[in-house]
């Protein structure tokens, strides 16, 4: 007997001239892309209700990927977001990423794994869901500031109305490395205006930071959220006009032990559950974007806090020791307005499902 096609495809294409690889829900029609530079997604649809519905902002073409304005759903290593004065002191080492950079033009942010062209080192397709595994590497002498050595890994699972994350880094040098990844996707409920929406953070502290948005020293960092400077999301609210570019700490997790975040809208009860493993989920109505500002809203999964290298309470965190590997998990969640059942498990061969650090034989690729 013949077998039968896999409901789920993984294809390259060229997405308004971008090379890219797609993965293709065939039933449904869902699909998401991804750009082979940082596997970055460009853009992650659903069909809900026999209607197309975009869950986020990307890139539209090549010439937005070459700004990088505004990260659009860039996954993020070994740093997530800035470093003061792009200046930081490692194992007794002062290391300077902009060399040479007058102070004014000091400005530094979301890591190095957003603009790497990685290769596609294996894809599944099967009945229940598709994988991608992305694979790069960062060498000594690339950047500036960073003379460490790591392989990199971003592993993407795919089914009908989600998307999950494995990001691994292998400290493949001679010497300790600082490392800390995330991913700053921009979502949307198709055209549903962000002011409209429910948002609900799982935080029991915000992060309480300067007027240049740098995290106060020592223990003045963190704050209950209820006496912070960034509205309480324990409990659904809109989000009406509020500006937020803010993180939340003392993530409160789910029994299943991933930490969920979720942007409701009340018009039509679509929903989408922004899930981690640990760290700190980073908020961004995206008010300063050079297009279309305040269109999506950045629900964004970080292990480590804004200037996380300049901080004596987030050494042990980052350290990353030679011969070991580090993971982070996160992904989404699309419930439509009337949930047509459980999502279905994972697809395709098992991987590692949250933060993790271990011995590992992986070679340099």
């Amino acid at each position: 007997m013949p077998r039968s096609a896999p409901a789920y495809r993984v294809q390259r294409t060229d997405f308004a001239g971008i090379e890219a690889i797609e993965l293709r829900d065939e039933g449904s029609g869902s699909r998401a892309v991804f750009a082979l530079r940082g596997a970055t997604l460009l853009a992650w649809e659903v069909v809900d209700g026999g209607r197309t519905l975009a869950l986020t902002d990307g890139y539209r073409d090549a010439a937005e990927l070459d700004s990088q304005d505004g990260v659009r759903n860039g996954v993020l290593a070994p740093f997530t977001n800035r470093i003061s004065n792009a200046r930081y002191r490692f194992d007794g080492r002062d290391h300077d990423l902009l060399p040479g950079v007058p102070a004014a033009e000091r400005r530094i942010y979301h890591g190095y794994l957003r603009d790497m062209a990685l290769r596609v080192i294996d894809t599944c397709a099967s009945a229940t869901g598709a994988e991608v595994l992305f694979s790069g590497a960062i060498e000594p002498e690339d950047h500036a500031g960073y003379p460490f050595a790591l392989a990199l890994t971003v592993h993407v699972r795919f089914s009908a109305t989600g998307l999950g994350f494995v990001v691994t880094a292998t400290n493949v040098g001679e010497q300790a490395a600082p490392y800390a990844a995330g991913w700053h996707p921009y979502f949307r409920l198709g055209e549903a205006a962000i002011d409209t929406l429910e948002l609900t953070v799982p935080a029991t502290r915000s992060v309480v930071t300067d007027a240049r948005l740098l995290p106060l020293p020592g223990e003045a960092v963190r704050s209950p959220v209820a006496e912070g400077p960034l509205p309480d999301f324990r409990v659904a609210r809109v989000l009406g006009r509020d500006m937020i570019d803010g993180c939340y700490a003392g993530l409160i997790p789910d029994r299943d032990g991933r930490v969920r975040s979720r942007l409701r809208d009340p018009a039509s009860g679509r929903q989408l559950s922004v899930w981690q493993r640990g760290g700190l989920v980073h908020v961004f109505t995206g008010d300063t974007l050079a297009r279309a500002p305040r269109r999506a809203l950045a629900i964004e999964p970080v292990e480590t806090m804004t200037d996380a290298f300049n901080r004596a309470d987030c050494a042990a965190a980052l350290r990353l020791a030679p011969g070991r590997s580090r993971s982070f998990a996160f992904g989404a969640e699309f419930v439509p307005a009337t949930p047509a059942g459980k999502p279905s498990d994972p697809p395709c061969a098992a991987t590692a499902s949250g933060p993790q650090e271990q011995t590992t034989g992986v070679r340099h690729p």
